[in-house]
């Protein structure tokens, strides 16, 4: 997996796949909004595993129903690297399985 930063166009390229998911230039960003509160918290928890897997973790803020993302490597000086992708595709594809929206 990719460490070095990568150029704000890699970024916004490989968001293009990732609806929802944005950038300021420092850090990738989505909330996803749920039914109710239990739905979130299972999205957190699937999260948190994929996070384990990776060896990489983003901040995750869980609402009611709602969860907050946001992610960049912090070894590379706060910027966006492949790992940061990796992480927002791995919890793209889980999260409509908990009714994310």
């Amino acid at each position: 997996m990719t460490v070095e930063p990568l150029s704000q166009q890699d970024v916004e390229e490989r968001l293009r796949e990732l609806p929802g998911w944005t950038t300021d230039g420092l850090l990738l960003r989505r909330t996803y909004a749920f039914a109710g509160h239990l739905p979130a918290a299972a999205l957190v928890l699937h999260i948190a595993v994929i996070q384990e897997e990776l060896g990489h973790h983003a901040e995750v803020v869980l609402g009611y129903d709602k969860v907050g993302v946001a992610v960049n490597t912090h070894s590379v000086g706060g910027k966006v690297t492949g790992l940061d992708i990796e992480l927002a595709r791995r919890i793209e594809a889980v999260a409509p399985g908990h009714g994310a929206r």
